[in-house]
């Protein structure tokens, strides 16, 4: 059982070819064409996943911002003050918001995934390749370029070592637990129970990270936090555009430096700037002199801004040329620019229509995003299946290559991006060890109990995993070599001091041995795909 079984689908692999994306007349076009076509999509696809991306960082930055107010009476001179404390914990906002957002894309495809396949007792096998294949591409290249990324001989460690060891722990245990669902307790079979504790595991990780950052007895690490800065983004990070809250020119889609200094706020969870303005003493005198008028008029003035910000978001899409872009002598440079605004016209269209962050905390502006995600992952998740179909290629194959590293980026920006501005390794690491858990709890938990929920309730019987070897295979290829990535950063905290950064020359010798075993991994698993081993 070296490939996948087209059958298991439920389509055909003549129907399947003879399927379409768009119009009928794709079906007599030559196999060639229509590959290219269907490769220009997906890459098409993963440009928009990218773009709406950065608008779902937009956010989830406001929402992990949300604050409630505390009031607080001095015993001594009995004068309360109003102190306003951020609702999220940093550390719970890092595993929900964070990685699940950057991992939202696999997510949504994986589940997409499932729903096809409902009424089939067979899985399939798009949606676990592909979130076992972005695990590779979170531990391997993204560990790659966060390395590399900071300043020659600048280190950056990690401070809160317990919460990271809990954290790989859980992700370590998520790639164990699910290799003896698949090979030990019932082999290429999920029960019902096995994917309801896969969910339920994700809770588990939630309270164990939880308890570690506000050491609970019996349930921390007894590990001391150490050198956690007050100020976890340096002020320099923050462009002068930042303070005046201009968040919505972004994109992922500007050519130039701007397109990741757009996202880097979405880690001011961390920084002290943030705390500035969320943590003040208030005494009573001044709330009290703060009229139900004057609250009504600036409720009014916000809305009005809320307005104003939604409608530049409309005609942002007229502009093809930044300021700094006009500045340019280069006339080849700015019709590049220009060119690529173009191609990108209809993503930014789209998604100006997603509210600004600025309404109900960003959940509005949260949720719309999210639902866009799960739209550009249903076209490629059509795309994959052609693709598949015209070249023969095993979608397994496309899932944990090229399926897993588009969907990836959002994890590999939101990384690179935190390795380079953050003074500590803490939210870079975290947010691979996070997403690579997010990826087996959430991922393929939830797809697996949907399908096992049905097939319980239509046929009382259990869910089979068609490729469950090629799975099991790569999950053992997977571990292997994730433990010898774990072994190069512990070897540079002892020896350099810093799991990132550091002597320029050691920087990239570590960067090239992780690109070495993403390398390994994905030529075994497609050997073991292809039957010759």
């Amino acid at each position: 059982m070296g490939s996948m079984d087209k059958n298991a689908t439920g389509i055909s692999g003549h129907e399947r070819c003879e399927s379409y994306l768009l119009f009928q007349a794709e079906t007599s076009l030559r196999e060639s064409l229509r590959t290219s076509l269907y490769i220009l999509g997906l890459a098409y696809c993963f440009l928009g996943l990218s773009a709406i991306t950065a608008r779902f960082f937009r956010s989830m930055e406001n929402v992990v911002k949300q604050t409630r107010k505390v009031v607080e009476v001095d015993p001594c001179t009995n004068t309360e003050s109003v102190r306003h404390e951020k609702v999220w914990n940093y550390t719970i906002a890092d595993i929900t918001l964070l990685a699940f957002g950057t991992s939202f894309p696999q997510i949504s495809l994986s589940t997409i995934d499932a729903i096809r396949n409902l009424g089939q007792l067979y899985a399939g096998g798009l949606g676990p390749g592909t979130l076992v294949g972005s695990a590779a591409f979170d531990l391997f290249p993204i560990h790659a370029v966060c390395v590399v990324v900071p300043k020659a001989g600048e280190l950056k460690r990690i401070s809160d070592i317990g919460v990271w060891l809990v954290e790989l722990f859980w992700s370590f245990w998520a790639y164990i637990w699910l290799y003896i669902i698949l090979e030990v307790w019932t082999p290429n079979v999920v029960t019902l129970w096995e994917a309801l504790l896969t969910v339920l595991q994700f809770g588990l990780l939630l309270i164990h990270a939880y308890a570690q950052d506000k050491c609970w007895p019996y349930l921390s690490l007894p590990m001391a936090r150490t050198e956690r800065p007050d100020e976890w983004v340096p002020e320099e990070a923050f462009l002068p555009e930042d303070k005046n809250n201009d968040y919505d020119n972004f994109e992922v889609l500007q050519v130039g430096e701007e397109e990741d200094r757009n996202i880097v706020d979405i880690f001011s969870v961390h920084s002290k700037r943030g705390e500035e303005s969320l943590y003040q003493n208030m005494p009573n005198s001044d709330i009290s002199e703060s009229g139900n008028g004057n609250l009504k008029d600036k409720s009014i003035q916000e809305d009005s801004n809320v307005l104003s910000v939604w409608k530049q978001q409309f005609l942002d899409i007229l502009v093809l040329e930044s300021t700094e872009s006009r500045k340019m002598d280069n006339k080849y440079s700015r019709v590049a620019i220009i060119s690529w605004q173009l191609i990108v016209a209809p993503w930014r269209v789209l998604f100006a229509f997603v509210p600004p962050y600025q309404i109900a905390h960003g959940w509005i502006a949260f949720i719309c995003s999210l639902v866009f995600i799960s739209g550009i992952a249903y076209i490629v998740t059509k795309l994959t299946v052609l693709i598949s179909c015209v070249t023969g290629i095993n979608p397994y194959v496309i899932a944990f290559t090229i399926l897993a590293s588009g969907t990836s980026w959002p994890d590999l920006v939101a990384s690179k991006i935190a390795a380079e501005r953050q003074a500590t390794a803490d939210s870079a690491i975290a947010n691979i060890t996070c997403s690579n858990s997010v990826n087996i709890y959430v991922g393929i938990g939830l797809p697996w109990l949907i399908n096992t929920v049905y097939n319980f309730i239509a046929y009382g019987e259990p869910l089979r995993i068609q490729n469950a070897e090629d799975l099991s295979f790569s999950l053992v290829v997977f571990f292997c070599t994730s433990i010898a990535c774990i072994v190069v950063l512990v070897l540079r905290r002892m020896t350099l001091g810093a799991e990132l950064g550091g002597p320029r020359l050691w920087a990239w010798i570590t960067c090239i041995f992780f690109m070495f075993l993403w390398f390994v991994f994905v030529v075994l698993s497609s050997l073991k795909v292809s039957g010759i081993i």
